[in-house]
Order: C-alpha cells, then sequence, then structure tokens
C-alpha cells in the first residue's frame, strides 16, 4: 500500500506546473537598437510568463545573410522576425520563406502598414524628410532641394549603403511628380549622396551642409540636445520604413510567435514604440516629444513589392546618375 501511495504522490507532481518554468520558448532575430531591444523583449516577457524569449540582436543585413546561411543548411533557427523594412520581408513571403497570421490588432492600423495576406506588421514609422541647419532658410518641400540656389549645399545619404534611402529612392522616383528627373536634378545641383544618415545629420548640424535628407528621429533628438537643426516634413508628403515583425514559415513555436505579434501590435507594445521617441504605427496613438501631430505627417505612397522588383535597377541607375561605384 505504502509503494501505491508514494507512486500515485510522484505521478501527481509531475503533472503539476513547476513554478518559473517556461512552458513556451520563442527564437527572436531583430535589427532594433540593442536597448530597445531588451526593453520589448522584457516587456512581452512580463505580459507573458509562459514564454521564454532567445533574441538575437544586429543589423538588418548581417541578420539575413545570418538567416539564408542557416535556411541553406536547413536549419532557420529563429520564430519570429523584427527587422528594419518591409521590402526584405517582401522578399522573404515571395520565396515562400514566411507564414501568414491574421492578428487581431490590425484593425487598429493604417491597411497600407501591414501585408493584406498578413505576412508582416509594420510596428512603428520612421520617416525621411530634410533636416536644415537654423542659420539658413527653411525649406517646405523636396523640390526646394533642387533649387539652383541650393547648389552644392545639400547631402543625403546613398542608397546604395542605406536601406532607408533606398526605399526613399523608390518612393520618390515612383511618384509623378518627382520621378528620377528629381534624382537628376539633385545631381546636377552637386547633392552630396554618400554613407548613412548618421554622417548626413553630423554634416548639417556642422554646417558643413546647410541642408540634408535623414530619418526623423535623429534631427529631432539632436534639436532636443542643442544641435542648431531642424527638421521638415515635406509638403508632398514623407517616405518611411516600419520595421515590421513577421513569423517565420518553419516557426518552431507558433503559438508563442502569434502572442508575440499580437504584443508588439497592442496598445502596451505601441506605448514602447512612443517611450522609445519612435512614432507608433497603430492609429490613435500620440507622438513623441518634437513631432507635429499626426493629422499633419502625410506618408507618400509606397508599393513594397514594387521597391524589390525594382531594387537593383534603382541602385544602378542611381549609381550611373551621382557617379557612384
Amino acid at each position: 500500500m505504502r509503494k501505491v501511495l508514494l507512486a500515485a504522490v510522484a505521478t501527481a507532481t509531475m503533472m503539476l506546473p513547476v513554478v518559473g518554468y517556461a512552458a513556451e520558448k520563442l527564437v527572436v532575430y531583430t535589427s532594433q537598437p540593442t536597448k530597445d531591444a531588451q526593453t520589448t523583449i522584457d516587456a512581452f516577457m512580463a505580459a507573458n510568463p509562459d514564454v521564454e524569449v532567445e533574441w538575437v540582436r544586429d543589423g538588418t543585413t548581417k541578420l539575413m545573410a545570418k538567416l539564408r546561411a542557416e535556411i541553406a543548411a536547413g536549419d532557420p533557427r529563429p520564430d519570429v522576425l523584427l527587422i528594419a523594412d518591409t521590402v526584405t520581408l517582401e522578399g522573404m513571403k515571395q520565396d515562400g520563406q514566411l507564414q501568414a497570421y491574421k492578428s487581431d490588432e490590425a484593425s487598429a492600423f493604417d491597411p497600407a502598414l501591414y501585408d493584406a495576406d498578413g505576412y508582416y506588421y509594420s510596428t512603428k514609422l520612421i520617416t525621411t524628410g530634410i533636416v536644415y541647419n537654423t542659420g539658413v532658410k527653411a525649406p517646405t518641400s523636396w523640390e526646394d532641394l533642387a533649387d539652383p540656389a541650393l547648389k552644392n549645399q545639400v547631402a543625403m545619404p546613398s542608397p546604395l549603403y542605406s536601406g532607408a534611402a533606398l526605399i526613399h529612392l523608390s518612393t520618390l522616383t515612383e511618384n509623378k511628380d518627382l520621378g528620377w528627373d528629381y534624382y537628376q536634378a539633385l545631381a546636377d545641383n552637386d547633392a552630396r549622396a554618400q554613407g548613412g544618415n548618421g554622417g548626413t545629420f553630423k554634416a548639417v548640424a556642422s554646417g558643413e551642409k546647410p541642408y540634408g535628407v535623414v530619418v526623423d528621429f535623429l534631427a529631432i533628438r539632436g534639436k532636443a540636445k542643442g544641435s542648431p537643426v531642424d527638421f521638415v516634413f515635406p509638403t508632398e508628403g514623407v517616405t518611411y520604413v516600419t520595421e515590421p515583425v513577421a513569423i517565420m514559415k518553419d516557426a518552431k513555436n507558433v503559438d508563442a510567435a502569434h502572442k508575440f505579434v499580437d504584443f508588439v501590435l497592442s496598445d502596451a507594445g505601441q506605448e514602447l514604440v512612443l517611450d522609445m521617441g519612435y512614432i507608433p504605427a497603430r492609429d490613435g496613438m500620440d507622438l513623441p516629444d518634437g513631432f507635429p501631430a499626426r493629422k499633419d505627417i502625410k506618408l507618400m505612397d509606397f508599393d513594397a513589392a514594387n521597391a524589390l522588383k525594382q531594387a537593383d535597377a534603382n541602385k544602378k541607375k542611381f549609381a550611373d546618375i551621382f557617379g557612384a561605384e
């Protein structure tokens, strides 16, 4: 009888939940800055204590190289991707490397900010506009930068180097009022197109180049810290990247992946985006200090599938116009 009772107790003990044990494990690959990534993961695990998260952080280009090697070896590790741009994820969608998930949170987002089939969802808006040194006349539009009066006074990141700049190029060249003629006018105006957003901002803040094309937070945060700059959301609208989230086709922890997508799109997840100083992708959210009202920020039309299709041709044409290697 004693042996029977001990066996029964042992069986019952094995069926009890173990305190602190994570029933699910999630692997996330992200290009978020390290501090932001840690904040995101910590908040998700606090909201989902049954999920343990392993995360890998690097730039999108390096992460994709790592992931492609894993796919080639037949062992992709991540369940979820949270990376810089929709063009990269559109390519993965077309290659059959993602799985669709229809999140209930999508109803709070502009349809332009997520894939209609549920393959990826934008989590924030990082817009590209015009930064200028406060010692010069304020511009109002993209066209202003092509004014001959600004010859040799404009700096911008190169789409051969910056993903955001490549999306900016795709968006503006598809705009009927700008197009490739606009980029030719910039080149004729001796606009400097090299490096990334950081170098462009430094050139403007130092006064080396009075005008520049940069992502919003660099200029707005720089101004708040005392740099002699201001930022313009051009009248034609702004281009943008959105740090989308997606689930891998071969995800090993699909339920946990669904929870993660829902979380980063939820009110709580989008409040984190706001606290980090970015524009939340979700409708009805506040904007960070220094930004205008959301209604005053016009987003230009952008087609991720077309941008993907034209990427190589766009880079070549840009290099031809600007004489870049």
